[in-house]
């Protein structure tokens, strides 16, 4: 019995199957939430424009020039395919690249038209094209009208409020403010007529499309800097997965629009790589151009020196042996030019990796001199691709990122070892160069025995050989670098091209909308029966009396709509009347299970005032009357005593005097309306009503009303506030205990609850007053059929039979389901 007590009185314990017939009997709060979901859904879904999905396709390969070899290379391939296409990801979504697109398709102008709940971009379905005049500052976010007359001929309208309003110039990026009329400005215009307003400078060209004569187009501006950033969320894949391969997509509500990014997105992004990747060999170019221009004149003034000095000393020839003499220092003069500008290269590289920490395309490429060993173009090449990657990194991480420090240690390893090579090199190429001066110096040693006329004439003839052989390895190089940058072509090789081929659209997901809609609609009203649920303090329905205590529930009464509260006398065929008769039944039952004979009392008493305690004292009362059993109700609510109000009788006199020794108990009885019902009322309102309760008058009291009536009603006081009904319990042969449906707190019946534990009292059942199948908050269908008092077909049974109308069959019907979920709830 203990344990029993102890699991019910958890008041924490969840009702699952309570809490599912109350959602069930809030079912018309759903239907409405989700009503309304749904239209609120389906109101927006008709007002969303519909957003596609555009892609293209392309790779970024290392095409590397059929024309590069060791001598002739004029660049490095830095960083690999890999490197390229990192870099290309970023590009794509740099602001510089973005801001290039923009400006080639002035993407700063919108083509619209109103359309049923929004304005429409109807770019690519216009009949015309603006050609803004970037030059002059255009008015932003302002809506110009065009309206065709003709084919050829269109009004331009603007509607002014006065004030100013914000514009650009798209040269400069230059943002002002300008004036505004305070009317109008409607003029007529021809396709390809300038327009030149103080607040716009464009034209409009033919696009191809016919005009319809009518419609109304509108054209706006828009912010530069604006239009970049709605672009630059551009989409990129790479397919699989770290491949070279990628896919761009973008999303918007114009397909045209997209297309025609996307594909000038590639297009620029080419046009830039191939640029950059042609930037050695046009620097190369330009380089030995200069250079060509300084040993023509060179060449030319020698020419010229040697052509004087032959005319005037035309006697003097070159024999066989002489001509030796020239070739032979000729080419040792080119080998020593050679090394000495290999010797300067390392030099110079060597100072410029000593003096700077950025590493980009200033180094120039070491096959430009002739140096063609592996180990310095390698290293060269690394030393690039760590410093590129370096600056990449510059704008993702914080200056103390660990990866900093990495790439500086292995930057200057290499340095290291490059520095060891070159100078190991520089020793070497010091070495051939004393030896080519040593034979120089030889060579002339024997020219010098030659007279000096001859002398004078090996002088010039050499300047001008050196001169000329210089110039040819300038053409020569200027040759290879032309056919280098011809050759070049981009790495970026265009897969799929975007292109709208229909379909495309990936929103509104209208079903995901309106799935959202019911899902909305269901939680709103779900957590508000849940918060009722999960607040509410009082007793609904029986199954929750069953779990708060185990005090067994005898009967239900229902809901009375009478404003009296002798209900069984006055309709004794109603629900009310044999929901009581029951009552009487079960205690009969009682009383037999107990072995009593002769005199039967019952103690009726409640928690706190107004839960109905007399009520059901008076129609039990009545009840036991009807079966012709002398009865009697007795008011031992000495403190607020009701009973005489409904029968009519004065509260002169009753047990107050009968306790004091004034009257007897015959001068206190007072006969009703009601066969074989007698009452006692309470009487005058004593100082002591414990005292009196609990006086040996009391015991005489009991004991002659036992002898005068069959069944003794005795309407005490409630236990929650005073403690007289529990001095009764020697006389009572039951006690009922009275709840009301929603008054009742669950925490009232922790009083009773631990009297019963205890044993304080005996025989004691509850009684469920006031009790609705319908109430929402009781969640409570299917209960009147498990205690059996009139409610359903036996009920109607007793009662006057009416024709029952469509609302009342539907409500019928909705009782059935709900009876039948109870039923499956129960198994």
């Amino acid at each position: 019995m203990e344990d029993e007590f102890e699991i019910k009185d958890l008041q924490n314990f969840f009702d699952f199957r309570g809490f599912l017939l109350k959602i069930l009997a809030w079912w018309p709060l759903f239907v409405v939430c989700i009503g309304i979901a749904y239209y609120i859904a389906h109101y927006k879904n008709v007002r969303r424009q519909t957003v596609y999905r555009m892609s293209n396709m392309i790779t970024v390969k290392d095409d590397q020039n059929p024309f590069f070899t060791s001598n002739t290379s004029l660049t490095f391939n830095w960083g690999g395919t890999t490197d390229k296409v990192q870099t290309a990801i970023i590009l794509l979504r740099s602001r510089s690249h973005n801001e290039t697109v923009v400006e080639a398709l002035q993407y700063y102008v919108d083509y619209l038209q109103q359309g049923e709940y929004h304005l429409e971009d109807i770019y690519g379905a216009t009949p015309f094209l603006v050609d803004v005049n970037t030059a002059r500052p255009q008015l932003l976010g302002k809506q110009i009208k065009i309206v065709f007359n003709s084919d050829s001929t269109y009004k331009l309208s603007i509607d002014f409020n006065g004030g100013s309003a914000p514009a650009q110039n798209y040269d400069t990026k230059e943002m002002l403010n300008l004036p505004l009329p305070a009317a109008k400005i409607s003029k007529q215009y021809t396709l390809g007529d300038p327009i030149d307003l103080p607040y716009f400078n464009f034209k409009l060209n033919p696009s191809g499309l016919p005009p319809v004569v009518g419609k109304e187009y509108l054209i706006r501006f828009n912010a530069f800097d604006g239009t970049v950033g709605r672009y630059r969320g551009i989409g990129i894949d790479q397919t699989p997965s770290g491949s070279s391969i990628l896919t761009l997509s973008l999303t918007g509500n114009n397909k045209a629009r997209l297309v025609d990014y996307l594909n000038a997105s590639v297009r620029i992004l080419a046009e830039t790589q191939l640029e950059r990747k042609n930037l050695f060999a046009t620097k190369t170019i330009q380089f030995i151009d200069s250079s060509l221009a300084v040993k023509s004149v060179e060449m030319k003034n020698v020419q010229e020196e040697l052509d004087k000095f032959r005319d005037e000393n035309s006697s003097i020839g070159i024999g066989s042996s002489e001509e030796s003499l020239i070739a032979k220092i000729t080419e040792l003069d080119a080998q020593k030019q050679n090394l000495e500008q290999r010797l300067q290269y390392y030099q110079d590289l060597e100072n410029y990796l000593r003096t700077r920490e950025d590493y980009g395309t200033d180094i120039p490429a070491p096959s430009i001199t002739g140096i063609g060993e592996g180990s310095v173009t390698q290293s060269v090449s690394s030393i690039i691709e760590l410093a590129e990657e370096r600056r990449r990194l510059a704008y993702t991480a914080k200056p103390n990122n660990p990866a900093f420090k990495d790439l500086d240690r292995r930057i200057d390893a290499i340095k290291a070892v490059l520095f060891e090579n070159m100078a190991s090199s520089q020793q070497i190429i010091r070495g051939q160069l004393r030896e080519v001066r040593n034979e120089i110096a030889a060579t002339e040693g024997q020219m010098r025995k030659l007279p000096q006329e001859q002398q004078q004439l090996f002088g010039i003839q050499r300047r001008y050989n050196l001169t000329e052989g210089a110039y040819g390895v300038f053409l020569d190089k200027r040759s290879q670098a032309g056919i280098v940058k011809a050759a070049n072509v981009s790495d970026i090789v265009i897969i799929d091209e975007a292109k709208d081929t229909g379909g495309g659209a990936i929103g509104p997901n209208t079903e995901v909308s309106y799935v959202m809609a019911v899902v909305g609609g269901t939680v709103v009203p779900l957590a508000i029966v849940f918060l009722l649920f999960f607040f509410d303090t009082k007793i609904g329905n029986p199954n929750e009396i069953k779990r708060l205590s185990s005090i067994p529930v005898l009967g239900a009464i229902g809901k009375s709509s009478s404003k009296s509260n002798l209900v069984v006398i006055e309709d004794p065929r109603s629900a009310i009347a044999e929901a009581f008769r029951g009552l009487r039944s079960s205690l009969q039952f009682i009383y037999r299970k107990q072995q009593i004979e002769g005199a039967k009392t019952v103690r009726i008493t409640s928690s706190v005032s107004g839960e109905g305690k007399t009520f059901c004292s008076i129609n039990l009362a009545s009840v036991f009357a009807l079966s012709q059993r002398k009865t009697v109700l007795v008011g031992l609510d000495l403190r607020k005593p009701k009973i005489f109000g409904d029968f009519n009788l004065p509260n002169d006199t009753g047990v107050v005097n009968y306790l004091i020794g004034e009257n007897t108990l015959n001068e206190i009885v007072q006969p009703t309306k009601i066969p074989h019902l007698d009452v006692i009322l309470a009487g005058a309102v004593p100082p002591n009503p414990s005292e009196l309760m609990m006086s040996e008058q009391m015991d005489m009291f009991i004991e002659e009303l036992k002898k005068e009536y069959d069944y003794i009603i005795l309407d005490t006081p409630p236990v929650g506030l005073v403690s007289d009904a529990l001095e009764l319990d020697e006389y009572v042969d039951a006690t009922l205990y009275v709840i009301r449906q929603h008054y009742t707190k669950k925490g009232m019946l922790r009083l009773i609850n631990d009297k019963y534990k205890k044993k304080e009292i005996r025989n004691i059942s509850f009684v469920l007053n006031y009790f609705s199948v319908k109430s929402k908050l009781g969640y409570g269908y299917g209960y009147g059929y498990e205690y059996g008092y009139g409610y359903g077909k036996y009920g109607e049974a007793y009662r006057h039979q009416q024709k029952a109308g469509v609302l009342t069959t539907l409500k019928r019907k909705a009782k059935k389901v709900a009876r039948w979920i109870n039923e499956q709830l129960e198994h």
